[in-house]
């Protein structure tokens, strides 16, 4: 006869330990490593975020397409629990100039997951944005 306790022990034990759900505030680079974003709250339960950082390509980038300055944009906007480790939101691509409905998933607590969706949710992609400390971000571009 199978022991189910040994069988349940043995599942934990290869799936590991749950993710914490986290806490997206803070300081978070995209995956280029061009821009810095602060997510900070902006009401109760309201996340936003905000550029603090970015290159000097992202930036150019972001003022060719009609956004100048990238520094200081509001890239996501009114993001509201959905869940453990989740936010729904809009997000603001800048060299697209384009707002899309977004979700923040936190993978780990220093990884997230941002999903952005175009036409319902038919065109998405997504990001994984890795937390960084703000004392260590360059101070100009």
């Amino acid at each position: 006869m199978i022991n189910i306790t040994a069988l349940l022990v043995l599942g934990l034990l290869i799936a590991g330990p749950p993710i914490e759900a986290g806490n997206p505030i803070g300081y978070w680079i995209n995956p280029a490593q061009s821009v810095v974003v602060e997510i900070s709250k902006c009401g109760d339960e309201i996340l936003c975020g905000h550029v603090r950082w970015a290159s000097d390509k992202a930036t150019e980038d972001a003022r060719s397409n009609g956004t100048d300055p990238l520094e200081g944009t509001e890239l996501l906007h009114g993001f509201t629990p959905e869940g453990a480790g989740r936010w729904k939101g809009r997000l603001f691509v800048p060299d697209l100039r384009k707002r899309s409905s977004a979700e923040l998933r936190m993978i780990n607590d220093r990884q997230l997951k941002i999903v952005g969706c175009a036409v319902g949710r038919l065109l998405c992609k997504s990001q994984v944005w890795t937390q960084v400390d703000p004392a260590a971000l360059p101070s100009g571009n």
